[in-house]
């Protein structure tokens, strides 16, 4: 995407790490007002053609992109890289915003306008009770919450929830909304499946439907997977039945749900386990191709478990946090 970029000024990434940068609101106001003209000058006629053709439809997977390109750059503290792509990821925000203006939906203001409120709403522990409930907060919450962070966050679910009851959260003068039929209504379909599946798990867990300890759900790992490798064996046996298919995906889900909880319950977030996962595979496998003296494709499964094993080993005896599964066969 053409976007012009403002040169002047200092560029705080190029400072030595450990200074103390202090927010200039003044600068930012100036940048953000520079940007959202860009964006408006690209989807203007005479602009961009590639931005000027471009709808929610098309622009939605680059956001997510985006922000896996952020998440990737926190997780390696490349602060300088990760500068940048908070600005790829602010730039699908005016992107959105100004797609939404040319439609006649809303504009950035209207966008900075909700943020704001629900920022003051939500904290009448910083901005005091009366601009909470000018911001539209209708929750009787204690705002004397004393450094506890604890306290803040059942303050903001009961602000939150005082929200979708009045619709304080949608634009002054729309319409309330209703209140959700059901309480994982609450949980947005419009994440990632892991994260999905832990807010499921957390909301029904609420209602008292969940299990009373993690060394329970052990016992439901097995059934899950036993129930999927019957699937399995069923569609073995006849690989046209479309049904057979749908029948293991899921089963495949319900073990994959299963973990997810059970991930819950030990207090450790399932994307999280995974993207480590991921990691420490990368770094086995890549291990693995810089020993072997011929292509991995070219070995036998016992030569491909041996290497595998010997990465292990190596990557274990080098970084603490690497663990030493069993390392009889290749496992993540």
């Amino acid at each position: 995407m053409d976007v012009a970029r403002n040169a002047e000024g200092p560029d705080s990434s190029s400072l030595a790490p450990g200074i103390d940068l202090k927010s200039d609101p003044v600068r930012a106001a100036s940048l953000f007002e520079q940007s959202v003209a860009i964006m408006a000058r690209l989807r203007a006629p005479g602009g961009c053609p590639w931005d000027i053709e471009q709808t929610f439809d098309t622009i939605r997977k680059y956001t997510l992109e985006e922000t896996y390109e952020v998440f990737d750059a926190i997780e390696r503290r490349d602060f300088p890289h990760l500068a940048e792509e908070l600005g790829d990821l602010l730039l699908q925000v005016l992107f959105y915003a100004e797609m939404a203006a040319n439609e006649g939906h809303f504009t950035i203001a209207d966008v900075l306008n909700h943020l704001n409120r629900k920022l003051i709403r939500r904290h009448p522990h910083v901005f005091g009770e009366e601009a909470s409930r000018t911001a539209g907060n209708a929750a009787h919450v204690d705002a004397d919450v004393q450094g506890s962070s604890a306290s803040v966050l059942r303050n903001w679910d009961e602000i939150k929830a005082a929200e979708k009851r009045t619709g304080a959260s949608q634009v002054p003068d729309q319409q309330e909304i209703q209140s959700p039929a059901s309480r994982l209504d609450t949980v947005q379909r419009a994440m990632p499946a892991l994260a999905e599946a832990a807010k499921i798990g957390s909301k029904a867990s609420k209602a008292g439907f969940d299990w009373d300890h993690w060394r329970h759900l052990l016992p439901k790992l097995a059934e899950e997977t036993a129930e999927l490798e019957a699937e399995v064996v069923a569609c073995e046996l006849n690989p046209a039945d479309s049904v057979r298919k749908a029948a293991v995906e899921a089963e495949l889900g319900d073990l994959l749900f299963t973990a997810v909880n059970l991930g819950r319950h030990l207090g450790v977030d399932a994307e999280m386990a995974l993207r480590g996962c991921n990691l420490r595979f990368r770094k086995r496998f890549r291990e693995m191709e810089l020993a072997s003296s011929r292509p991995l494709e070219e070995l036998s499964a016992p030569e491909l478990e041996a290497l595998w094993a010997a990465a292990k080993r190596k990557l274990a005896a080098q970084t603490p946090s690497e663990t030493m599964e069993n390392t009889s066969e290749p496992q993540p």
